[in-house]
């Protein structure tokens, strides 16, 4: 939202913008059985810790169950069985965040150390990590980081295409943000479409169809602004505002969209000037949604894009951190705005 702008202004958020993606595909599916949990603690003996032995590399496969992670632990000597790891897993939510690639882990330690260790992106050698709703720019930063040549990364995005059901060349919200271990010597097009077939895995089970007005491509614009905007929490709300705003052709004023347009990240405001920047990323400017998606997004936030909130809301303010409101009122939403306004005045937003 811009403070100085005329009009209805919506989408003041403070979603961290440093937020890496740790929401990453979930590769390691735990699935498990009432007889898992059958017998004692003697029929699932753990490391006692203290003594961890020397480190070892784990190379976690896409697509390997928990029992499979849990037996490549227990034959490295990194758990003393692979019970004692698989109850850990199953217990721990953040076992969905285990990233495909190679890991570096101590041998002989407490099966909750070595789910630790596994989550540690420190441990994982030769990292790419592509953030939340990364923009394509942003992965090739990380790329050159990773040692492609610009030249090299430009003939990549050149040879990759996106899934043919979007109908489209750009790779602009297909690069699907998780952590990614390579060796040094892959290839970028390996790199690429490592992270396209991620996005195919993550929305294999999404019912694209669900919308008989949207396209499935429209679908995935308002995922990226829905997670550009917001955090999950949220999600759905958010979805709905978009949703509502476009079947009244009220335009979407997304600040978001106009730093998109302006090549920014870091900002939470917009100036009067940005908003009438000549971009079809303005969505001050033009009504409907951008031509593109602004990033990639995450599962989550497709979702929230094929599935929003039931509500009537037309507008969305963060007045603080934590804080974000949706509200059919142009008048209450002037009343947060301005508390909003005084909040960031105050430094809450720094």
């Amino acid at each position: 939202m811009n403070s100085e702008a005329k009009g209805q202004l919506i989408g003041v958020t403070s979603k961290p913008l440093a937020r890496l993606a740790l929401s990453a595909l979930f590769v390691a599916l735990f699935t498990f059985t009432l007889r898992n949990f059958a017998g004692g603690v003697e029929d699932a003996p753990d490391f006692s810790g203290g003594n961890a032995g020397a480190e070892v590399v784990i190379e976690i496969m896409p697509g390997e169950t928990g029992s499979e992670i849990a037996k490549k632990l227990f034959e490295a000597n990194v758990v003393k069985s692979s019970l004692a790891f698989f109850r850990v897993a199953v217990a721990d939510s953040r076992s969905s965040r285990i990233a495909p690639g190679a890991h570096r882990l101590e041998t002989e330690i407490p099966a909750k150390i070595a789910l630790n260790q596994l989550l540690d992106p420190q441990r994982i050698p030769n990292l790419i990590v592509i953030r939340d709703g990364a923009r394509v720019s942003e992965v090739v930063d990380e790329l050159i980081k990773f040692g492609f040549a610009k030249d090299q990364i430009n003939e990549g995005l050149k040879s990759i295409t996106a899934p043919k059901l979007f109908g489209v060349q750009s790779l602009e919200g297909f690069l699907y943000p998780a952590h990614y271990s390579f060796n040094k010597d892959v290839k970028v097009d390996v790199v690429l479409s490592a992270m396209v077939d991620k996005f195919k895995w993550a929305t294999k089970d999404l019912d694209w169809s669900a919308s008989s007005r949207l396209k499935p491509y429209e679908l995935l614009t308002i995922a990226s602004l829905v997670e550009t905007e917001g955090t999950p929490d949220i999600f759905g709300k958010i979805s709905r505002v978009i949703y509502n705003r476009l079947e009244k052709g009220i335009a979407l004023q997304f600040d978001s969209t106009v730093h998109y347009a302006l090549n920014r990240r870091g900002e939470i405001r917009v100036s009067l000037a940005d908003t009438k920047v000549k971009s079809r990323y303005n969505t001050f400017l033009y009504r409907g949604l951008p031509p593109s998606p602004i990033g990639s997004p995450t599962k989550a936030a497709i979702d929230a894009a094929i599935n929003p909130e039931t509500g009537d809301w037309l507008y969305f303010v963060t007045v603080k951190p934590g804080d974000t409101r949706f509200t059919s009122s142009y008048d209450v939403f002037l009343g947060w705005k301005a508390e909003y306004k005084k909040n960031f005045k105050l430094g809450l937003f720094e």
